[in-house]
């Protein structure tokens, strides 16, 4: 078993930090005690200091701690350990990470825990953990959890979330350890939204039958970039990104865009491809009060209380339509693009709120314009078990051509 990795600020932390560090190792588990506090002498010593990781890490602190300005020590220890704990992860095979922290402790101690592989144990105990923590989570496996107290000495309440954090760090290592896992079967990465959800189980089961692992990710912006990253690390075999709806809101401005770099994942790795514009007709945004001003007069489709949809137009489905055939013109391997022409989500064939003939075919027209890959029309719906059949048979056909 590796090592547990005890991060903090322990020039102010140190006790604490220290309290936590005891109790894992009184259950059987080796810790690895990071300083990234920059102010003064720790009052425990750690095994790594900030300026041993900052070596590591190839990145110079002197300027920064002569400039004594806490926000730019900060963020440059956040650089920091983005480059050295993975190389600290290589050679302690760190099994697990604990840090507690405010503001800035908080920030360090998910920076470290955003550099280590998805599966390692992350705990986070901090005095910001409500309310919105993806700045600290992103797309990674972090477990934030409210210190009540402020991390600032121990006392009869921070003494028992100190306590309860340490023994939830040694049960999650010990699962992991226990854990079997059955053998390994080739993975297919695929993107799924409520409205494809029909299609992409179909897709799922015919997958597994085949002898594939379907992992699907949630087409909702961290969803998106976690199936790009996971992408990125090369255990994905095939993908079938058939719901493409991140590219609407980072088109036109919803709250679920992946960023500018989705979809790039699997064209760089040239992995086999099947796209298809799932959802594509839809604009996602919060509640109807947060419905930004210009957006009044679209055709609106209440989701749920949360959730407010604003169907795209003609104009937007060709900027849309000529972006998705730009990403699948990108791939460096087999791609193929399906277009469900009776309509791309639950509600935007014919009879729904979103039908809209001529939004779907500009859209249609432009992805056929500006693809120089295959282009395949299936007079179905997205949800059609035609649809998802298609779809599989064609990943299929490009993962028999390379294996």
């Amino acid at each position: 078993m590796g090592k547990v990795v005890v991060i903090g600020t322990f020039d102010t932390k140190g006790e604490e930090l220290g309290f936590v560090s005891d109790i894992i190792k009184s259950k059987g588990l080796s810790t690895l005690l990071i300083d990234v506090g920059t102010r003064s002498q720790p009052a425990v010593k750690p095994d790594i200091t900030a300026q041993e990781l900052a070596e590591k890490a190839n990145i110079s602190l002197e300027d920064a701690l002569a400039r004594g300005d806490r926000g730019e020590c900060v963020s440059l220890m956040c650089d920091v350990l983005d480059r050295a704990i993975p190389m600290i992860h290589e050679e302690e095979d760190i099994c697990g990470i604990i840090s507690l922290g405010g503001g800035g402790g908080t920030a360090l101690g998910t920076a470290a825990m955003r550099s280590l592989p998805i599966g390692i144990p992350k705990l986070m105990v901090s005095t910001l953990a409500s309310g919105d923590t993806s700045a600290y989570v992103d797309i990674k496996d972090i477990v934030m959890m409210p210190s009540i107290v402020d991390v600032a000495g121990l006392n009869p309440i921070s003494q028992k979330v100190f306590n309860q954090a340490a023994y939830a760090m040694v049960g999650m290592v010990q699962a992991n350890e226990a854990l079997t896992i059955s053998e390994a079967r080739p993975l297919i990465a695929a993107s799924m939204f409520g409205n494809t959800t029909d299609c992409l189980d179909m897709c799922r089961d015919q997958l597994v039958d085949k002898g594939y692992d379907c992992l699907i990710f949630h087409a909702t912006g961290t969803g998106g970039r976690s199936m790009d990253a996971t992408i990125e690390s090369g255990l994905i075999k095939g993908v079938l990104d058939l719901t493409t709806t991140e590219l609407a809101d980072e088109v036109v401005g919803g709250v679920l865009s992946a960023g500018e770099h989705r979809m790039e994942a699997a064209a760089k790795a040239g992995i086999p491809t099947v796209i298809a514009p799932g959802c594509l007709d839809m604009v996602n945004f919060g509640g109807r009060e947060t419905l930004p001003a210009g957006f009044e007069d679209r055709n609106i489709y209440i989701h749920n209380p949360q959730v407010t949809l604003v169907r795209t137009t003609a104009e937007e489905c060709k900027v849309l339509g000529q972006l998705l055939a730009e990403k699948a013109n990108a791939h460096q391997g087999p791609v193929v693009i399906l277009l469900p022409t009776k309509g791309i989500s639950m509600i935007s064939l014919e009879g729904q709120p979103f039908y809209d003939a001529e939004a779907d075919q500009a859209l249609f027209d432009a992805i056929k314009a500006h693809a120089d890959c295959e282009v395949v029309e299936i007079d179905v719906t997205i949800n059609d078990p035609v649809f998802a059949d298609r779809a599989v048979v064609e990943l299929l056909g490009m993962l028999s051509g390379i294996e």
